[in-house]
């Protein structure tokens, strides 16, 4: 199976998108389809042998709807500022003609309210007649400027997919047929007789104007994405042929060598080779503080030089950098569903259809219980004016939108709606202690021989074994063997044992070294070494017993310092009522020290990698929503196994690539941060919701003339116009609340 993503044009509302999710779904091949009405994009899931994307385009465009070429960022960017100043623009030239049209037609009114003459040329009963003409002439231009209504909402009647645009043209076109007809009776015979061009005019003045609100407001719902692509600089200085030279970003290539001075954005990402330097990462990372840089060091492409000249060679370009894997995160999260959206999509897929026979069922109705063709016609504009599935239909995604980009503005990057939507429902977290509660570059703390044996003697041993070793542990024993300027000797084979150890032939000798399992395993005598052991243990320090020969030698002990921030993320999760677990490979009274210092609930020790995804499965058997949070390619299954995954930025590529949620930096504190944005943003969700169903529960039945039957008032199409561009607006402005949102640092 493939995903692809397209981009939608023609959609007004969220019966469209209900529709393009029907259309591609019967399209053979097509596994899944969704369409994401505020992103305006398709995402389709799809077997590559059966489905054939010229078919899914050609299928799309017979609904009325187009996919779109891919466009770059600015591409898309003008198109959208385009539309939007076509909308300012056909606004404007509506309510130039609609101001004067709703003067002609209610100044006998307000005159009579004021107890004074209208002039004669407008006055209905002095000139029909001109009364009649007048407003014909001036609607006419309103009708043309909103053609697009017109064509689309009919369109869509006629294929049997109405939209909001058929409810709009067809409420429209009632009232202004009708007003024709009454026209023509005016004109024949001189008398007075009532009209609704004023309705049509506004009507469509108004829902131009709710458009371009909406449009805007939209526009500030993206603000994330096009600030994450206005961080990468648009020139880059390198070195060809000796000569430094400047060129277009898009043509730099893997292995061309960057000048990059203090100041200047970093254009790509790479690895420094000459100078030292400083490089603010926080755009990127969240982190405040420069890191420093000197030759090996990694760079990332947008961050920002500090303080020295450097050279480096370009390691990823164009989509393959940081800031574009980013931009493509962000971009698909937004362009994602969230579960709860569900209800909306189907009510809204089913709501045009449904308003429109409530229009004739109510019109209809009033007419027969005695009330005047007027009134069944008022009756009939009104319902199908007010009726709003584009607040259905923008309530989730909007509030996504602002809260994914409000994430990755603070270095949270959340990979799906799902992702967002569950993590609200967390119950318990568990963290993998090395690398994430831990800083995972653990030191040597003590040195054990057993007998005769040197302290030096056991380190070089120690050390000859880890040389081909990548784990922490094993760093720190090396590190410590150099800071000692031991001689390290020949490794001939290295056999890891996960979970437990390594077992190593170095020059003539057998070097075992690992834990307790290991030694045991083995058959090993412990000789006295047990109860030194279990005191490292006891102080939250990882021993290691080695052994040369099939014969023990002594201990070393190792011990990771914990994060500055752990014991205050425990606590902040804590407040939100969160159980707290730890999973290591460590011993038990290793797991518990360090679970003591940053207050843990709960620890799981002595996990072998592989079985830490079963260790959350048996969490999730007790009924429980579980976050994992981890750092390493061993914990990669875990992170697919939880509700929700999380995986630390400074970690491994197939960790990320498994998790539903990325911390760009290795803060804690933001796995809080992930989790109280995921309850903000969902709280807003079912506000939206609720907003949007309540709009149309109370708008339409009042459309119907529900309070004429008890004696009050008729609803204006007018005022019922005015409400449906609210209810889009409203549902957008309280989506945008989310950006005043702040991380829980304090």
């Amino acid at each position: 199976m493939k995903s692809k993503i397209f981009q939608i044009e023609g959609m007004s509302c969220a019966a469209c998108a209900r529709t393009i999710e029907k259309v591609s779904k019967k399209v053979e091949g097509v596994e899944e389809a969704s369409v994401n009405f505020a992103t305006e994009k398709l995402a389709v899931t799809f077997d590559p042998s059966k489905m054939k994307i010229d078919s899914l385009k050609k299928d799309i465009e017979k609904a009325g709807y187009k996919i779109l070429e891919e466009e770059s960022a600015a591409d898309k960017e003008k198109k959208k500022k385009e539309e939007i100043g076509e909308l300012k623009r056909r606004f404007i030239m509506s309510a130039v003609f609609t101001i004067p049209l709703l003067v002609v037609a209610m100044g006998p009114m307000i005159a009579e309210s004021l107890n004074v003459m209208p002039p004669a040329a407008v006055d209905p009963m002095v000139h029909p007649r001109a009364f009649a003409v007048i407003q014909l002439l001036l609607v006419l231009p309103v009708i043309i400027v909103g053609k697009k209504y017109f064509t689309i909402g009919f369109k869509s009647l006629f294929r049997r997919s109405p939209n909001m645009d058929s409810l709009i043209a067809i409420g429209t076109s009632a009232a202004f047929l009708y007003s024709v007809f009454s026209v023509f009776k005016i004109l024949q015979d001189n008398s007075y007789y009532h009209m609704y061009f004023e309705s049509a005019g506004v009507i469509l003045t108004l829902i131009t104007l709710g458009k371009y609100f909406e449009n805007l407001a939209k526009g500030k719902t993206s603000e994330a994405i096009k600030k994450l692509m206005d961080l990468a600089p648009k020139t880059a200085n390198i070195m060809r042929d000796g000569e430094e030279i400047k060129i277009p970003i898009d043509e730099v290539e893997v292995s061309d060598v960057l000048v990059v001075r203090p100041g200047e954005k970093i254009p790509v990402d790479g690895e420094v080779i000459e100078g030292m330097t400083s490089v603010d990462e926080s755009m990127l990372t969240g982190e405040s503080i420069p890191v420093e840089k000197t030759p090996g060091s990694k760079i990332i492409g947008a961050s920002i030089n500090k303080n020295g000249s450097i050279k480096y060679r370009a390691t990823r370009v164009g989509k393959d950098t940081v800031l574009s894997q980013i931009i493509k995160l962000v971009e698909e999260a937004q362009g994602s569903k969230a579960p709860i959206a569900k209800l909306a999509d189907i009510i809204a897929g089913y709501f045009v259809p449904v308003v429109l026979v409530l229009g004739i069922l109510a019109s209809i109705g009033w007419y027969v219980s005695g009330q005047s063709g007027v009134f069944a016609v008022t009756i009939f504009i009104s319902v199908l004016v007010i009726a709003c599935p584009c607040a259905l239909g923008l309530a989730t995604p909007t509030a996504i939108m602002v809260g994914t980009g409000k994430g990755a503005e603070y270095g949270v990057l959340i990979k799906s709606g799902g992702a967002l939507e569950i993590a609200h429902k967390i119950q318990t977290v568990v963290f993998d202690k090395t690398g994430t509660i831990t800083e995972g570059k653990p030191k040597i703390t003590d040195i054990v021989p057993l007998d005769t044996v040197k302290e030096d003697y056991l380190l070089q041993v120690a050390a000859s074994a880890e040389k081909a070793s990548e784990h922490p542990l094993g760093e720190a024993i090396v590190k410590e063997a150099k800071n000692r300027s031991i001689l390290l000797r020949k490794v001939n084979s290295f056999v890891a044992i996960p979970g437990r150890g390594i077992e190593v032939s170095v020059g003539n000798d057998d070097v075992l070294l690992g834990n307790r399992k290991l030694i045991l395993d083995k058959k090993v005598s412990l000789e006295n070494m047990e109860m030194v052991w279990k005191k490292l243990s006891s102080e939250g320090k990882t021993p290691m017993y080695v052994a040369l020969n099939n014969k023990l030698i002594g201990i070393i002990a190792v011990a990771d310092t914990v994060k500055e921030n752990s014991r205050k993320a425990v606590e902040k999760l804590h407040s939100l009522g969160i159980e707290v677990a730890m999973i290591t490979g460590d011993n038990k009274n290793t797991a518990q020290a360090i679970a003591e210092q940053v207050g843990i609930d709960r620890v799981l020790a002595e996990v072998l990698p592989e079985d830490k995804a079963n260790e959350v499965k048996k969490l999730q058997n007790e009924n429980k929503k579980v976050a994992m949070v981890g750092d390493g390619i061993n914990d990669a299954p875990a992170l697919a196994q939880a509700d929700v995954g999380i995986a630390i930025g400074s970690g491994t590529d197939v960790a990320m690539e498994s998790a539903d949620i990325v911390l760009m930096k290795s803060d804690l504190m933001d796995v809080v941060t992930a989790i109280d944005l995921s309850k903000k943003t969902i709280k807003n969700i079912k506000e939206n919701l609720f907003w949007a169903f309540g709009y149309n529960s109370l708008g339409i039945p009042v459309a119907m003339g529900i309070l004429f039957i008890f004696g009050g008032p008729l609803l204006n199409p007018m005022i019922a116009a005015l409400a449906m561009s609210f209810s889009s607006v409203s549902v957008l402005l309280n989506a945008l609340r989310l950006k005043r949102f702040k991380p829980v640092y304090n």
